[in-house]
């Protein structure tokens, strides 16, 4: 058992300093995330606090302390989704992409639309595999479905989001993904 295990045991068996740790291991993954769907870092931010307070709140909810990571990633990805749903729109904020060189941010804001394109379980589950390093098995227990599944819904994926960049610039994009 890894240390973020034993501290989601604790956290789940009712230490708030377990909880506030490991929490605060997880914070700039959580933070990411709702970055890449929200578009704007004060949304981001407050994402964060909102997702920290229902995990708190539905804590004795974990059924298995070992996944608590990718139960938080599904928190907030269903947090995300909500707004998104809310906004009916995404917006794109030229701080976060300020730090890139232009062909770059090119390449991020056209990566981003495609993306956009895309359903929302392939956005998640690329999100999930490429943006957070998850692997098949852990994006397995964030859908509760077969290794297998996820593999054929990532392949899926893929070959849409390759469409959906060859169609955007030409067929060098699309080389570039999975």
């Amino acid at each position: 058992m890894n240390m973020d295990e034993q501290l989601a045991k604790e956290a789940v068996a009712g230490d708030e300093q377990a909880f506030l740790q490991i929490l605060k291991n997880y914070k700039v993954n959580l933070y990411k995330t709702a970055l890449s769907y929200l578009r704007n870092e004060h949304e981001a931010i407050e994402a964060v606090q909102e997702v920290t307070y229902r995990a708190y709140k539905n804590l004795p909810k974990l059924r298995e302390p070992a996944f608590f990571k990718t139960w938080l990633l599904r928190i907030m990805i269903n947090y995300c989704n909500d707004q998104l749903k809310k906004k009916k729109r995404v917006v794109y904020d030229d701080d976060l992409l300020s730090g890139h060189g232009v062909e770059e941010r090119y390449r991020d804001v056209e990566m981003d639309e495609a993306l956009q394109l895309l359903d929302e379980r392939s956005r998640e589950i690329i999100t999930l595999k490429y943006f957070h390093g998850l692997k098949i098995r852990e994006i397995a227990a964030v859908f509760d479905c077969p290794e297998g599944t996820v593999k054929t819904w990532l392949h899926k994926a893929l070959k849409l989001l390759r469409e959906q960049l060859e169609e955007k610039g030409g067929e060098d994009h699309g080389r570039e993904i999975g």
